[in-house]
C-alpha cells in the first residue's frame, strides 16, 4: 500500500525539477528512489549526469543509459535526491536501512541542495521510535563500539549477513529515542571504529516532498 504514496512523492519530485537544466544530480538508495529513477527517464535530456550512492542505484541508472560520475570527478552536485527511514519536523533524518549510509552522507554533504522524498509513514515527532539507528563500523572495532553504544540506552544489534560496499558491518540501535539528533550524531561519530552514523541532522534535508495517505503531496521548503 505504501508503494502508492512513494510513487506519488517520486512523481512530485520529478515535477519539481522538470523543465530545469541541471548539471549533476546525486541519487540515493531505496524503493522510493528506485521509482524516482524510473521516472527520470522522461526528463533524461535535462540532466548531464549522476553521482550514485550504491551499486543497486547504479544498476538502476544504467538501465536507462544515464551517465554516471564518480564523486571525485565533479566539482559540485546541484541536487541530491534520497529518501529516509524516519524524518522529523526539523528535517533531521535516520537513514541507512539499505546500508549505504556512508556514501549517502558523503554525497549529501557535497550537494548544494538535498531533497528528501518520502511517504507519510516516515514522519515522526522523535527519531528512533519506529526504526533502529544504523551505524557503519570497522569489523575489528565491533565489540568496543557495541559496548559504547550500549551506554546510550538503546539496544545495539549486529545486522547479520550485511557487509557494506566499504567492507564494514552495520550495527543497529533499537528503542533509542533521539531528542537531540545533532549532539548524538557528533558523539557517535567520535567513537573510535565508527565510520559514520545514520543520523542526518547536521546536514539535514533542504526540501521534503511527502506522498500523503489522502493522495496529496506536501512540500516543505527550508531553503533560504
Amino acid at each position: 500500500m505504501l508503494d502508492k504514496f512513494k510513487k506519488i512523492a517520486a512523481q512530485a519530485a520529478i515535477n519539481y525539477i522538470n523543465n530545469k537544466n541541471i548539471n549533476i544530480v546525486g541519487i540515493g538508495t531505496g524503493t522510493t528512489i528506485k521509482y524516482f529513477i524510473n521516472m527520470l527517464s522522461d526528463i533524461k535530456n535535462n540532466i548531464n549526469g549522476f553521482v550514485s550512492t550504491s551499486i543497486s542505484s547504479t544498476i538502476e541508472l544504467k538501465k536507462y543509459d544515464f551517465h554516471i560520475y564518480d564523486s571525485n570527478e565533479v566539482d559540485s552536485i546541484d541536487i541530491y535526491f534520497d529518501s529516509a527511514d524516519e524524518i522529523n519536523n526539523k528535517m533531521e533524518m535516520i537513514k541507512g536501512g539499505g546500508a549505504a549510509l556512508t556514501n549517502e552522507k558523503i554525497v549529501s554533504s557535497i550537494a548544494n541542495k538535498f531533497i528528501c522524498i518520502v511517504d507519510q509513514s516516515k514522519h515522526v515527532n522523535i527519531l528512533g521510535k519506529k526504526y533502529p539507528l544504523p551505524i557503519e563500523v570497522i569489523p575489528i572495532a565491533k565489540s568496543y563500539v557495541f559496548k559504547e553504544l550500549s551506554k546510550l540506552g538503546g539496544y545495539p544489534k549486529h545486522r547479520k549477513g550485511i557487509i557494506t560496499e566499504h567492507g564494514n558491518i552495520i550495527l543497529d540501535i533499537y528503542n533509542l529515542n533521539i531528542s537531540k539528533p545533532k549532539k548524538l550524531e557528533k558523539y557517535i561519530n567520535s567513537i573510535t571504529g565508527v565510520v559514520t552514523v545514520g543520523l542526518f541532522a547536521n546536514r539535514c534535508a533542504d526540501i521534503v516532498i511527502t506522498g500523503n495517505y489522502d493522495y496529496t503531496v506536501s512540500i516543505i521548503n527550508n531553503t533560504k
